[in-house]
């Protein structure tokens, strides 16, 4: 059994735990009673085998993610190197809305060691119980160089850290932090109706949770079995916090997969967008196969068009003229409702690089007739009515519509 630095099992069980009749939450748990330096909590332990599927990945995917890919997922500077030792987090709370008055009842931490996966739940049966749940939380991060979280940047870190500080204890801050939320709404918030955890794990993870209790409903929930002892309720909490950790470590596992050899999943257009965006900033070419193979697999309107003004000005950028003209063209060719974009970047080729004033003005006549057709906002019209009057001054054209 692995217990945090300082800590020892205890066979006591505090005053009142257990209710006549009803179980105790140990046995439901499968916890034990630990003390740490701080006082005593309750801590479950399970272990599982690297081949163990959740969903339809094993726990191992993590494990194979290149560390470049990691440290692309977290947005750390390139120049730093992913860690080695990471620890998979999940909280369950008195409150979503975060502040000094909401406590950390329940952390979830998970990490491989050896052939295996540890997953270990710290739980205080009274809130007199965060010292030593902080102190429990404090050595266990001391051993591990990063956290994997869900959202943890905007909830789950800031918390512990407040709890930390108001136990008067340091953050620490040599931890380097992967947040999954911004990767999966980069990948999935145009084909999902939500981000949540549990949306992902049904639509991509191949995980359908049974009879799962709502996180809106789990600090009620502790709260009742503060005021009762009754400890039946709270075993489905454990379940659910248990099944946010591994659903962690697979979409770990299945995003950094997807970044590092797309070719082996089966993934929609949409996710192809989502990829180019993860590599765009760190991998420009990445990013531009990933899009390329968007358009490929039928991306449908109106992303179609805007990736296609996406790859137009990267060809530009890299005096790539004769491909960014083409991709423009290709975005005005079929797309739905009118982007005055491609069509001013058009113009401006004709203009600036090819020197062809008739044809820089033909496609803003072309495109000031489609704007007012369209009924596009003033401030577009305007903006296209003043290219075509420059460009009738230059040419010595007149403006109007174009030719049919």
């Amino acid at each position: 059994m692995w217990y945090p630095r300082g800590s020892r099992a205890s066979s006591l069980s505090p005053e009142g735990e257990r209710v006549r009749g009803h179980p105790r939450l140990e046995d439901l748990v499968g916890g034990t009673e630990h003390e740490t330096p701080h006082g005593r909590l309750l801590v479950a332990r399970r272990d599982y085998q690297l081949h163990h599927s959740h969903g339809e990945l094993p726990l191992r995917s993590a494990l194979e993610a290149p560390p470049d890919v990691l440290r692309l997922l977290s947005r750390q500077p390139q120049s730093e190197s992913a860690p080695k030792r990471l620890l998979y987090l999940d909280t369950e709370t008195t409150g979503l809305a975060g502040g000094t008055g909401t406590y950390a009842f329940l952390v979830g931490a998970g990490f491989f060691e050896a052939d295996r996966f540890v997953l270990t739940q710290y739980f205080m049966r009274d809130l007199d119980e965060e010292p030593a749940l902080i102190s429990a939380i404090a050595a266990l991060l001391a051993d591990f160089d990063g956290v994997v979280t869900y959202n943890g940047r905007g909830f789950d870190l800031p918390l512990l850290e407040t709890r930390f500080i108001l136990s008067r204890r340091p953050w620490p801050q040599h931890l380097w932090h992967l947040d999954l939320l911004p990767p999966a709404r980069r990948l999935w918030s145009r084909q999902l109706p939500d981000c949540r955890l549990g949306t992902i794990e049904a639509r991509v993870l191949g995980l359908e949770r049974i009879d799962d209790v709502p996180g809106a409903l789990i600090p009620s929930l502790y709260f009742h079995y503060l005021r009762s002892r009754r400890a039946e309720a709270l075993r489905p909490v454990f379940e659910h916090n248990r099944l946010d950790v591994l659903s962690l470590v697979t979409l770990t596992g299945w995003v950094a997969r997807a970044l590092a050899d797309p070719e082996g999943l089966d993934l929609d257009p949409e996710e192809y967008v989502g990829l180019g965006r993860l590599w765009e900033g760190a991998d420009a070419e990445r990013g531009a196969r990933c899009y390329r193979e968007a358009l490929s697999r039928g991306l449908g309107s109106p992303q179609r068009e805007q990736l296609l003004l996406t790859l137009g000005r990267g060809a530009k950028r890299e005096g790539r003229w004769p491909e960014a003209l083409a991709l423009w063209e290709a975005a005005i060719a079929k797309g739905a409702g009118f982007d005055p974009r491609p069509w001013e970047e058009i113009a401006k080729y004709y203009e600036h690089c090819a020197r062809d004033l008739a044809a820089a003005h033909r496609v803003a006549a072309e495109a000031l007739w489609r704007a007012e057709g369209e009924g596009t906002p003033e401030a577009v019209q305007a903006a296209l009515a003043h290219r075509l009057g420059r460009l009738s001054r230059r040419s010595g054209r007149p403006p109007g519509r174009p030719l049919r």
